[in-house]
């Protein structure tokens, strides 16, 4: 009896930890709307190199409310990708609104998260990008003295 209480007592431990949100968006308090803009191109050319723009679709997994994001949304559909932006789900859902909601698209496209924070007490930031819940881009970027900010390393891909 009391190796079933254990084992269930681990199953519900480990699917609490499945179902826990990640904290994705941006972290950065106060950046300059300039350095953002330099990622964000340098971001969308680095996606431009791995998935071709005109035939990869990417579905947001959180809200862009921030400069960042909102960037990142249109130099990516300037670019030529389609672009599905996250929309909440209602908390209660009725039958005239559910009728007239647009339907979902036939096949998914690659879902798309984003993390972009700044190493405490430095002038390191570092971006992160989801693709697939399971491929992850990452690149660190240094502000210099005049203000301006450049890569302080190479993209790092993790299959």
């Amino acid at each position: 009896m009391r190796k079933i209480f254990l084992l269930a007592l681990l199953l519900a431990g480990l699917a609490g930890c499945a179902t826990a949100p990640a904290p994705y968006g941006n972290f950065v308090q106060n950046s300059a709307q300039a350095n953002d803009k330099k990622i964000v191109d340098d971001v969308v050319k680095k996606l431009a190199a791995l998935y071709p723009p005109a035939s990869t679709r990417f579905d947001l997994q959180h809200v862009t409310p921030d400069f960042f994001g909102t960037r990142l949304v249109e130099s990516m559909r300037a670019k030529g990708y389609a672009v599905m932006e996250f929309k909440p789900e209602p908390k209660t859902a009725s039958a005239a609104s559910s009728v007239s909601e647009p339907s979902a698209p036939a096949t998914p496209g690659l879902t798309l998260s984003y993390i972009v924070d700044q190493a405490k007490g430095s002038d390191l930031y570092r971006v992160t990008l989801v693709i697939n819940r399971q491929q992850s881009l990452d690149r660190v970027y240094q502000v210099a003295q005049d203000g301006v900010i450049y890569p302080a390393g190479y993209w790092v891909r993790k299959e």
